[in-house]
């Protein structure tokens, strides 16, 4: 399991946006950057740096993945046949980490990550703690009997800031299918998410 090794809400303050949408985002009181110097900082940034913010927010998003795991999944993309960045998104959202978080099992994507790691998961009737697996078209995902019962996972079922996209099918509160690999449109970002920057930044 990667550890989280930055606060929550630095990822908004750094980038100016609230990059998960939660009510609770400092972003939404200050929109400048965090530090001393924060309010001040507004340089007019490099093509380079516009890249690596680019692939730090997608970075971020996805729970903070380590670089090794994401320039892996990077490079899995571009093998890939057609559009890289599509591919990219395509490989992130299938994730069960990320999956846990879209069926609104997990109010948080860290929170999904240990639902996982604490082997609160199934996949297709087997336990699973593995957060990065990937999850296949088809395959269902559900909640174990304990975790039915944790406060963490009714709050998240209670959330209203979020929607169950239509690539997750849900089956009752615990149960859900993974009904097919999104296209980059159909994600449900808050915030614009820019993966052919990404593309480019790797492809220096």
């Amino acid at each position: 399991m990667s550890k989280r090794s930055s606060a929550k809400y630095k990822l908004d303050r750094r980038m100016g946006e609230n990059v998960f949408g939660r009510p609770k985002s400092p972003v939404n009181k200050r929109e400048y950057g965090p530090g001393q110097h924060g309010q001040r900082r507004k340089g007019k940034m490099s093509d380079f740096g516009i890249q690596l913010r680019a692939k730090q927010k997608l970075k971020g998003y996805y729970g903070d993945v380590t670089e090794k795991q994401f320039k892996k999944t990077f490079t899995e993309a571009a093998r890939m046949k057609g559009d890289t960045s599509q591919n990219l998104i395509g490989l992130l959202e299938r994730r069960l980490d990320m999956i846990v978080y879209r069926a609104k099992f997990a109010p948080t994507i860290w929170s999904a990550r240990q639902i996982v790691s604490h082997g609160h998961i199934r996949v297709n009737g087997v336990k699973c703690n593995i957060a990065s697996r990937r999850v296949n078209v088809g395959d269902v995902i559900e909640l174990g009997p304990k975790a039915r019962e944790m406060a963490l996972v009714m709050e998240a079922q209670g959330l209203a800031e979020r929607e169950i996209p239509d690539y997750v099918s849900p089956e009752g509160n615990a149960k859900i299918t993974y009904t097919r690999v999104p296209t980059l449109d159909e994600v449900p970002y808050p915030v614009r998410m820019e993966p052919n920057l990404v593309v480019e930044f790797y492809s220096r």
